[in-house]
């Protein structure tokens, strides 16, 4: 077995390959580049070399600067995680001249599968459903709109080389292929250096299902289930479950078939997996199509470790090596049900804009395996660490697994509760309202799944009667070990004031009148014509509240601020305000502060650059009409008008940086 290997990544995929090199008794190289050098996946390695500045393009992207790592450290292998060089065939090729073995598929086959435009060639060559549309390459403008005209509407738009949902566009119609085609060649030239685009008919009410597949070098191919991807925005994946509750298993026997039979087509060996697209109006599931054959490890590779046992990391190094998979097709059993949740640096409140800066606090769930479930979380991040603009935005992954998909989700939501992160926006509340969702737990989800049912975006997860009534009561013990605390302390200098048992509580902006009754080892609390005997252990300053209330168990986020605190869970930010009742009812004459008007201003919606502006001092605009492109986190991001004016001044010049709420437009 090797002795040393070097992951040439960064992130959570880091740390996720050293933890299983450890486990097997390998010594593990790190590389990192400016902006890493303080990074846990560094601080995990046994050794690690620099290798160049923040961008990647000048650090993990070059391959010379890994091989001279590998060659300075005597690393015998080369595992690349996902993203960077993990699907770079002469990344592969220099490796074998360096005499340095890659943990992945041979080079022919990541070019095979790397291009998609061959790779669907490939594959219907090997017997493979593919998608229809136009394989060929696409010149210009015009001839897309022709292309699309004729396979019909709605098609998509993809770069070639494209992956990660980067390089893509959806057209319903010719306005939006003339839109889109030259955007999905930038985004393909700027993210994989490649603009070629094709395109294909897109298949409505789509489910995004991918086939994992593991070879070794003697021949051996086996697929390990599917995995469902249908919970998806602008085709970035949020939410993995495997196995599908939509996949039946004799669609999983005909699709992990071909999925084996193109890999073999290919010569293929190690991880790997082949996406597939199946439309949800096909009762039958016999209607899947190839999309691509991703030729590395994917970010959600962990459901399927869950529900088979196989360690995908372990498999890969040992192929690498040259030892047989030691298991066949008919050994490969599926137990329970696992969800992967991708924690991201976003605001889902802002129209899920990337965020970045300082983890002030992380503390992610405790990772638990019982007879209950898995907990596990899969990071690459600390508290105090930078998540920066150069890099992708995922914080960690929280996995879970249970018994059936309900306990799964279940352990998901509880987990999300229980993840407490500040300093920049997250997504927690977003992933935990996904979760709870009706249509959700049915089952029933297509790729379409976020922009139907939040077409308005995010505000939060609907709460119910009882959860709400549980927080009235969960606020006034928190509300009221505060006063207690504040009593005691002022009683230094003289007889303590205790509260009274009869307060007011305001959340979200609704009074209601509580009374406590505090018991051995519970606190009845009346809300109204309620009572909620609450078992909690609170002290001032408790960041995480994990109560009991009539037996349902409450985790709880409190966060103090100037008028209150805010109790965050189940997928929503409640604000809490606990007053003696006559204070209470002074609160409808109280001025309350205006926000100022800000409608005027076109503002940054997050820290990136301002590649394109396509309007000028005194310039006329229509509500809808592009003003400004920003560039972040490898994603072009148009910022439009809300409504029409006159442009008064714009006070950034194009090719600025810039920071979030920076203004770019003026308006009179």
């Amino acid at each position: 077995m090797f002795k040393k290997i070097l992951i040439a990544n960064r992130g959570e995929i880091a740390c996720r390959v050293m933890r299983t090199a450890k486990k097997m008794g390998i010594a593990t190289v790190a590389v990192y580049s400016d902006a890493d050098a303080k990074a846990p996946h560094v601080a995990m390695a046994d050794e690690a070399v620099h290798i160049g500045p923040a961008a990647a393009a000048e650090s993990y992207l070059v391959a010379d600067k890994i091989i001279a790592a590998c060659k300075e450290t005597g690393a015998e292998a080369v595992h690349p995680g996902y993203g960077f060089l993990s699907e770079r065939a002469s990344f592969v090729e220099a490796l074998d001249a360096a005499g340095i073995a890659f943990i992945g598929p041979p080079a022919p086959a990541i070019a095979a599968m790397g291009d998609k435009i061959e790779s669907k060639k490939l594959a219907r060559e090997a017997g493979v459903n593919v998608v229809p549309g136009y394989l060929g390459e696409i010149a210009d403008t015009e001839e897309a709109v022709k292309i699309a005209n004729d396979i019909g509407y709605p098609v998509m738009m993809k770069a070639s080389a494209g992956g990660g949902g980067k390089g893509m566009r959806l057209a319903y119609s010719e306005q939006d292929v003339r839109d889109g085609f030259e955007a999905t060649k930038r985004e393909g030239l700027n993210s994989f250096g490649d603009d070629r685009v094709f395109i294909e008919k897109f298949i409505e009410q789509p489910r995004h299902i991918e086939i994992q597949v593991l070879g070794d070098k003697h021949g051996n191919i086996v697929y390990l289930g599917e995995r469902e991807c249908s919970i998806q925005r602008r085709h970035q994946k949020v939410i993995e479950e495997a196995p599908s509750p939509f996949v039946t298993p004799e669609m999983r026997k005909a699709m992990g078939e071909q999925a084996v039979a193109l890999a073999r087509a290919v010569d293929y060996h190690s991880a790997g997996t082949v996406e597939l697209i199946v439309s949800g109006k096909d009762t039958t599931g016999e209607s899947f199509y190839f999309l691509e054959m991703n030729t590395r490890l994917q970010v959600e590779h962990p459901v399927t470790e869950e529900i088979t046992g196989v360690d995908l990391v372990e498999q890969m190094i040992r192929v690498a090596y040259g030892e047989k998979l030691p298991f066949s097709q008919d050994e490969i059993a599926y137990d329970g049900w696992a969800i992967e949740a991708r924690v991201y640096a976003e605001d889902p409140y802002r129209g899920f804009l990337p965020s970045t800066g300082r983890l002030t606090t992380y503390s992610p769930p405790h990772e638990e395996r019982s007879d209950e479930g898995v907990v596990r979380v899969d990071d690459g991040v600390a508290e105090g660490g930078e998540v920066s603009m150069f890099y992708d935005p995922m914080i960690a992954k929280l996995i879970t697994h249970g018994a059936d998909r309900e306990a799964a989700i279940d352990l998901a939501v509880e987990a999300l509760d229980a993840f407490e992160l500040e300093g920049l926006a997250d997504n927690i509340d977003f992933l935990s309202a996904l979760l709870q969702h009706e249509r959700f737990r049915s089952g029933e989800i297509t790729t379409g799944f976020i922009a139907e049912e939040y077409p308005e975006g995010f505000e939060g997860a609907p709460t119910d009667e009882q959860l709400r009534t549980d927080l009235v009561a969960l606020a006034a013990i928190v509300g009221m070990t505060h006063e207690t605390r504040m009593s005691l302390i002022d009683g230094q200098l003289g007889e303590p004031v205790y509260p009274s048992m009869h307060q007011a509580v305001i959340l979200d902006g609704a009074r209601h009148d509580i009374s406590v009754d505090p018991q051995e080892g519970e606190t009845i609390v009346t809300v109204g014509e309620e009572t909620v005997a609450v078992i909690a252990d609170f002290t001032p300053g408790q960041s995480l509240l994990d109560a009991d209330c009539d037996g349902r168990r409450r985790i709880v986020q409190v966060h103090h601020n100037g008028r209150g605190f805010e109790m965050v869970t189940r997928g929503a930010r409640h604000h809490a305000r606990v007053l003696p009742r006559h204070v209470a009812d002074l609160l409808p004459h109280m001025p309350e502060k205006v926000a100022p008007d800000l409608s005027r201003f076109l503002m940054a919606p997050m820290p990136g650059l301002l590649t394109k502006l396509h309007v000028g001092e005194g310039d006329k605009v229509e509500a809808g009409q592009p003003l400004a492109v920003v560039e972040a986190m490898k994603m072009e991001n148009i910022l439009r008008a809300e409504k029409a004016g006159t442009v008064k001044a714009v006070p950034v010049p194009e090719g600025a940086s810039l920071q979030v709420d920076e203004v770019i437009v003026e308006f009179e």
